[in-house]
């Protein structure tokens, strides 16, 4: 009898260690899957007539849902799209805009509100006249100029119902100053619904960055030397960025230019004179809380010229701004906020 009860004890206890030992791995492997690293992936593509690079922490390829967004936000958005929410705006049919033209809409409202029309998307008839913009004109003499201040500013136009109401049915639209980095925001959104952590999203130089680098560091990001270069072929480094879980555009006239009767026309055109800035500012870089801010902020500051830049800068301590220009004797500086500073990789 007492052999028979050992035995029974003995295969309870051999039953018992099988189990706990197959509980025991299965929490090892459990854990083993919980540190396995997560790979990086890098995805690329043409939109808006740039590339994007994309790079992000996540097991699984997102380049088809990434392209879908980017698909959608180009039939809002862009002038060039004959079917594009914009277009239709500007061609004043009757219609209730989308969440991305409203968004856009808005923002800017405000930015050029606080710019003081430094940034304004109603400057769509002087861009084209001097050849920058969606349609090509003539180049414009003063008259013309005087006649187009007439439609550009930011107060001839407002958002009411999700409908555009212009007070002049020429003012048009053109959020090419923005949309970019608007993108570029929308892209991250889609990133962090994915409860992806760790990314950046360059599209034609407008980023996000968030979290760290495949190397479990902040994110480094380099401000190009201002050299004329309108096929993009110079990537010098003036400077290198280290950062995340911002927005970060660059403006500057150093690639989108024209040279006519030996003068140099750059594109960016102040809303306010109706004519391209000839001031001292090569390049404007703007680290904001989002992309969208930062790509508006940069275009306002060349527009505004150092100066005027700084002062608004001042006012406005949590933007990070690095400034590339040309002093008296021609000779290239920088200049950057106290808020940039944090930023500079040293």
């Amino acid at each position: 009898m007492l052999t028979y009860f050992l035995l029974i004890m003995e295969k309870k206890t051999r039953k018992s260690f099988i189990w706990l030992a197959i509980l025991l791995l299965g929490t090892i492997w459990i854990l083993a899957q919980r540190n396995k690293q997560i790979p990086y992936n890098s995805i690329n593509g043409l939109v808006f007539g740039t590339v994007y690079n994309i790079t992000y922490q996540y097991d699984g390829n997102l380049k088809a849902e990434i392209d879908a967004e980017l698909k959608k936000f180009d039939g809002s958005l862009s002038p060039f799209n004959d079917t594009s929410v914009i277009t239709r705006v500007n061609r004043n049919e009757e219609i209730v805009t989308d969440t991305f033209f409203q968004t856009c809409f808005n923002r800017s409202m405000e930015i050029s509100a606080e710019t003081r029309g430094a940034f304004d998307i109603t400057v769509a008839p002087l861009a084209n006249a001097w050849g920058f913009g969606f349609k090509k004109g003539a180049f414009p003499d003063s008259i013309m100029i005087d006649s187009l201040l007439q439609i550009t500013g930011y107060q001839k136009v407002k958002l009411e119902n999700g409908k555009v109401i212009k007070e002049d049915p020429r003012v048009m639209l053109s959020c090419s100053a923005v949309a970019k980095g608007y993108s570029v925001d929308v892209v991250a959104r889609y990133l962090d619904s994915k409860g992806i952590k760790n990314y950046m999203v360059d599209i034609g130089g407008e980023l996000v960055v968030k979290g760290v680098n495949p190397k479990e560091e902040a994110w480094r990001i380099g401000i190009n030397k201002p050299v004329d270069d309108s096929l993009s072929l110079n990537q010098e480094i003036q400077t290198t960025l280290k950062l995340t879980n911002v927005g970060i555009a660059t403006s500057g006239n150093y690639r989108n230019f024209y040279y006519k009767d030996g003068k140099k026309y750059a594109h960016t055109i102040d809303p306010r004179t109706g004519y391209p800035v000839q001031h001292n500012i090569l390049s404007a870089t703007v680290v904001a809380d989002d992309c969208m801010t930062a790509d508006a902020l940069a275009t306002a500051f060349m527009v505004m010229g150092l100066d005027e830049a700084e002062v608004f800068t001042k006012s406005h301590p949590n933007i990070g701004a690095y400034f590339i220009y040309s002093d008296e004797k021609g000779e290239v500086k920088s200049y950057f906020t106290k808020n940039m500073k944090q930023y500079l990789d040293k």
